[in-house]
């Protein structure tokens, strides 16, 4: 804890100092290169990345993330190595802790979500605040030694949530709550925190979203959930966002899976285990079941788009209009799930959704990229040969030694297919198409017509190049 202290009154002092914080925030950090890491593995992850250019230093993170971001990755990230590293916690004590800070990194994931419309500035904000929301009650069991062990086993002798309440009070002559916005105040850790503490129930988004947010996950985190008032909570979420519950619901999931990943950049894989398990969400729930929508190949479809990019090539159409005209087409005249326009890094080392179309678009323009710099794989295959690749059984011998864990990980494991987007002769991207969602094979027909959207794509951008 006092590390932590210091670290944040140590960037408080740089955010009042707007013409060298930057400068003295890398000389700052330099100096722990643990902390460096994670900043710079943090800033890189699919949650952060704000581009395919790799972030190599801290004042660069900053200034393509923003100071207050970064500000932020560094209370995160040194709150987390504080309370994971302590020693001398008795077995009970240590798995409280790392349940209590499980819950709070995925409220803090929870409230950015939910707040997804508003400005990064005011997400961010938020993040921290839920983050630090039960800072009082981590700071108390990060402390170890008989008084932790003793309240332990007071807690684990109480029936419900108002026995456990009482018993903290009578044990500490207050509550955690109490103790939280003392180390807030005396911290400085800014208004948003100490405002959801002392006025939880204010209706602004960004108190609602954190008092939502940490009660989901408090009772997702309970071993026996009452799955009534969570229920209700996600329905109060819902509504405050104004979408349906199974589309909150749906957002909590992939939430959930993008917290997993932040743990991990963090380094605390740990937490992992004791992140609220989603399969909650389907039990008790009156809900209906949608149906999956599958999109079928459509010859009609497939010949209006190969007659729209004729006309594209005519016309010298720019780059937008030809690769969403061939995108189309391969959506719904081929009938894939999804398909997308992935551009090369400046460096030429990354692959990044540029424009994605069809199911879950904008999960994966978030979590996939792919590295090509080994030279190896079928995806730098396709970048060198400059030739499209039907990878139809990626679990072949054939194509195994092509695709490692990770990619395995992001694409259908019943095929996917390649194309290069070739510019001037210069490969500069490649087109993707697979059946992740429904789970259908890909035809060598189907792939015929892939090929044939890719190539004459390329005449198209050839001939607006050559027209300029």
């Amino acid at each position: 804890m006092p590390a932590l202290c210091s670290t944040v009154k140590s960037l408080e002092k740089l955010a009042k100092d707007d013409v060298s914080s930057l400068a003295i925030l890398g000389r700052s950090v330099m100096h722990d290169n643990a902390l460096t890491s994670k900043i710079l593995k943090v800033a890189n992850s699919a949650v952060y990345s704000k581009g395919i250019t790799q972030v190599t230093t801290v004042s660069r993170a900053a200034v393509v993330l923003g100071f207050d971001t970064i500000r932020n990755i560094c209370i995160t990230a040194k709150l987390l190595s504080s309370l994971l590293e302590n020693k001398g916690l008795s077995e009970n004590v240590y798995q409280r802790l790392i349940k209590l800070m499980a819950s709070s990194f995925q409220a803090a994931m929870l409230s950015k979500m939910m707040l997804k419309e508003h400005g990064e500035e005011l997400q961010e904000e938020v993040f921290v605040a839920a983050l630090l929301y039960q800072l009082g009650e981590s700071a108390f069991w990060s402390m170890g030694g008989e008084p932790t062990e003793q309240l332990d086993r007071l807690l684990n002798e109480c029936e419900d949530d108002k026995a456990q309440k009482a018993a903290v009070r009578h044990y500490l002559g207050g509550s955690f709550n109490q103790l939280s916005m003392g180390i807030a105040r005396s911290w400085g850790l800014g208004e948003v925190l100490l405002k959801s503490l002392s006025h939880p129930d204010e209706r602004t988004p960004e108190i609602r979203a954190i008092f939502l947010a940490n009660k989901i996950s408090e009772l997702m985190a309970e071993p026996n959930v009452d799955l009534a008032a969570l229920n209700l909570r996600i329905t109060q979420a819902a509504e405050m966002l104004d979408v349906e519950v199974d589309e909150f619901k749906g957002r909590m999931i992939r939430c959930t899976k993008a917290t997993a990943k932040l743990a991990d950049a963090y380094g605390a894989k740990v937490l992992v285990d004791f992140l609220p398990k989603t399969e909650l969400l389907t039990l008790d729930y009156q809900v209906a079941e949608v149906e999956q929508f599958v999109r079928e190949p459509n010859q009609l479809i497939q010949l209006k788009k190969l007659r729209e990019l004729t006309n594209c090539a005519v016309e010298q159409a720019d780059f937008n209009r030809v690769l969403t005209v061939t995108l189309e087409g391969m959506l719904e005249g081929l009938g894939v799930d999804r398909c997308a326009l992935m551009l090369l890094s400046p460096n030429r080392k990354r692959l990044q959704p540029r424009l994605v179309l069809g199911e879950e678009s904008e999960q994966m323009k978030q979590d996939f990229m792919v590295d090509v710099s080994q030279k190896s794989g079928v995806f730098a295959d396709a970048i060198s040969l400059k030739c499209p690749m039907f990878v139809d059984d990626p679990n072949s011998s054939k194509w195994r030694m092509y695709i490692d864990d990770e990619l395995r990980g992001l694409t259908s494991p019943h095929g996917f297919m390649l194309a290069p987007v070739v510019v001037d002769s210069k490969v500069i991207g490649v087109i993707f198409a697979d059946r992740l969602q429904t789970e259908r094979v890909i035809t060598a027909i189907e792939y015929d017509g892939f090929t044939h959207f890719a190539q004459l794509a390329n005449v198209c951008l050839g001939a607006a190049l050559h027209a300029h």
